[in-house]
């Protein structure tokens, strides 16, 4: 284990010496303050910081940060307040170790809470000061690389975290070699088993390759002489987890996997990278559309080069990837080159800086809109894993997706309202449906309305966490209010009976019965009444309790509109239509299900007042409805078309069809047609009459 000295030692190569002396002053508080504590190893405990704060050192960073990695248990473990640190040594320093420190003080339910709450914490703190994640990713790495002294369980635990979150947050930040080390330390954990016998397996395929490998490369370097162009040329290794993501997500066996030769080649500017291209496409024929210029479109985490697949010698397929040396260096260190590279004030490491900062700035919007930590962490998730896509503006400006990212994904990628009030799309000027996945650059135009809103059904093909978000929030919006409107309409309903209405209750009395049912305002009861999850006939009870009350007249049915939306729906059983006889179910959660009268299903609760309401259709009623008919009919050619014709010419429409023999003269048709009303109805069964070899027309019923 490294000591101070040897740390100062080497952090003198790039800092000046009171930076030094500070960084040493942080070590010994750090000893004094975990004085007597070890770490499982038996190790006094300061060696844990201080190994962190040499992960940090090989990244070149600031004092500040390395102060911060020394004291970054402090606040957790040893009671010293952040205020005490701040007075020692600056805010900005105690500010670092919060934003570090764990939440560890609060109560949750579950672990996963403990844990999604943890990363909402850090992301916050990200937000402050992007230095937070790289000493909380140090200390990570440290503690993966010491886990062998855990317990199976919490072992795994931990493991399981750092591949599902800090390895892609590594990513996502463009430090590759840190990710690599968190999947195979993961790995190793997760699975050890798995993990030697693909170590074992890459040991003996590498011995046998070796042959090719090096012809290849000879091949590839004298090709570079030969044009005059420097580039040094390396083999790729193949990394474990790597390896195993890919025989299990794309079913591929170790010897196709292992079949690929990757090599690299670091040249000294961009214009050279194109030329090697060029001279390397002529060596060996290149595979049609595996090329990808990543330098003109980097990643999103910055990453940036060429990347070709070649046919090599007796059809062996060769991976290249073509970079600058700056290049190499950012794709290993993504935003910690930052601070390698202070001295040389370029451009580039500032623009992974700022991607890190926009992508930690979206973290935080939908960290406002998620409705608690887990479905927050979910959508960080999947915002973690990104292939990306690239495609255009109708202005031409570049939008980095994630893969199979739809045009919904793109409308809120360009603003919130965009995807709020988006209706249809149009990729590379044709129309196509919302949930087509995006391939790179394509033009993708949204044709949006005012008063539009976003439909349940995206939920099933968005990808990225934003557009998750905010079509559940508007969702819960607008559900909230569809809800509001409906238990207004019930709770009024039950109030007509007793010659009574909202608007007629004194606030006093209505306050006092919203607090009984423990809200704060009267709009989230009636949220809760027209939801299912109270009864309109109890809450109006209570309402009118203290006055003289009446048993209630009973006047009419309440009358559906058929536009209440997401709180009211029709049951898939019986399909009632307007002009039927109908009966509300009330179900906890869902809101109202209309039923058939003499529906089956609800016949056990049809005079409980309390689960059923009478309702009636509204004069009014638009929209289309589904209904189920059985035909039976004399099997002749053109079946389907003949109804197909008298159902459009009665101006229905046919949404659902299939068929059974019953023998071989007689034919049972299903239809599900969508219909205005009972009238209409009658108007379409009368044209399938109409038509030869019909026997029978059922309606069916639950």
């Amino acid at each position: 284990m490294p000591s101070i000295d040897a740390l100062a030692d080497r952090l003198s190569t790039y800092l000046d010496g009171d930076q030094v002396n500070l960084v040493r002053r942080a070590y010994f508080y750090a000893e004094q303050a975990h004085d007597g504590q070890r770490r499982r190893s038996g190790e006094a405990y300061v060696t844990h910081p201080l190994a962190v704060a040499c992960i940090l050192a090989d990244m070149h960073m600031d004092h500040q940060s390395l102060m911060a990695a020394m004291l970054h248990d402090v606040i957790e473990d040893t009671g010293i307040a952040k205020e005490a640190l701040d007075a020692q040594f600056g805010e900005s320093v105690a500010e670092l170790v919060d934003g570090v420190s764990k939440l560890t003080q609060m109560n949750f339910e579950t672990k996963a809470e403990a844990q999604a709450e943890n990363f909402q914490k850090m992301a916050m703190a990200m937000a402050r000061d992007i230095r937070v994640i790289l000493v909380k990713l140090a200390d990570r790495l440290h503690n993966m690389r010491t886990l062998e002294v855990l317990s199976g369980e919490k072992r795994r635990r931990i493991a399981k975290e750092t591949l599902e979150i800090y390895a892609p947050i590594a990513n996502r930040l463009g430090m590759h070699s840190m990710r690599i080390e968190f999947e195979d330390l993961g790995f190793k954990a997760m699975h050890p088993m798995r993990s030697e016998r693909i170590r074992a397996a890459v040991k003996r395929a590498r011995g046998n390759r070796k042959e090719i490998v090096n012809k290849i490369e000879e091949s590839i370097t004298h090709c570079l002489a030969r044009e005059g162009m420097e580039g040094e040329v390396t083999g790729r290794e193949k990394h474990l987890y790597g390896i195993y993501q890919k025989m299990r997500g794309k079913r591929r066996a170790f010897n196709e996997i292992m079949d690929v030769y990757a090599f690299r080649i670091v040249v000294d500017k961009v214009d050279t990278c194109y030329r090697v291209l060029g001279a390397v496409h002529n060596l060996y024929k290149p595979l049609p559309g595996r090329f990808k210029d990543y330098i003109a479109i980097p990643k999103a985490n910055g990453y940036q080069s060429l990347h070709t697949t070649l046919f090599g010698m007796h059809g062996v397929p060769i991976e290249i990837q073509i970079r600058t040396r700056e290049m190499e260096e950012l794709a290993n260190n993504g935003i910690a080159a930052h601070w390698l590279y202070k001295s040389n004030e370029e451009d580039q490491p500032k623009g992974s800086h700022a991607r890190a900062r926009q992508w930690v700035k979206g973290v935080l919007e939908m960290q406002q809109r998620a409705g608690n930590s887990l479905e927050f962490i979910e959508s960080v998730k999947i915002d973690l894993f990104p292939d990306e896509v690239y495609v255009f503006t109708p202005k031409g400006r570049i939008m980095e997706l994630p893969k199979g990212s739809t045009a919904v994904d793109f409308a809120y990628a360009v603003h919130t309202d965009v995807g709020n009030t988006c209706i249809a799309c149009r990729i590379n000027r044709r129309l196509a449906p919302l949930s087509q996945a995006l391939e790179s650059g394509s033009t993708v135009e949204i044709v949006s309305a005012p008063g539009a809103r976003p439909n349940p059904a995206w939920l099933s093909f968005v990808v990225t966490g934003k557009a998750r978000t905010h079509i559940r929030h508007a969702l819960k919006l607008q559900r909230r209010s569809e809800s509001i409107s409906l238990g207004e309409r019930l709770l009024n309903k039950v109030l007509a009976g007793f010659d009574s209405h909202i608007d007629k209750l004194s606030a006093e009395r209505i306050q006092t019965v919203v607090a009984e049912y423990h809200h704060s305002v009267i709009e989230d009861l009636l949220e809760d009444i027209g939801l299912g999850n109270r009864m309109a006939y109890v809450v109006a009870r209570r309402l009118l309790s203290d006055s003289n009350e009446t048993s209630p007249s009973n006047e009419g049915p309440l009358a559906i509109r058929g536009t209440e939306g997401l709180v009211l729906s029709y049951a898939r059983c019986c399909t009632p239509i307007p002009g039927d006889p109908i009966v509300g179910h009330l179900s906890a959660g869902k809101g109202m299900v209309v039923h058939l009268d003499n529906c089956k299903n609800i016949g056990d609760v049809r005079h409980n007042p309390e689960k059923c309401i009478q309702l009636s259709w509204a004069k009014d009623v638009t929209g289309e409805f589904n209904v189920e008919l059985r035909i039976e009919l004399e099997h002749q050619r053109g079946l389907i078309a003949l109804l197909a014709g008298s159902v459009s010419a009665a101006d229905g429409n046919i949404e659902k069809i299939s068929m059974d023999e019953r023998d071989g003269r007689i034919s049972v048709v299903q239809l599900v047609l969508s219909v205005h009303d009972r009238v209409h109805l009658a108007r379409v069964i009368k044209k399938l009459r109409a038509l030869s070899g019909v026997i029978r027309i059922t309606r069916a019923r639950g």
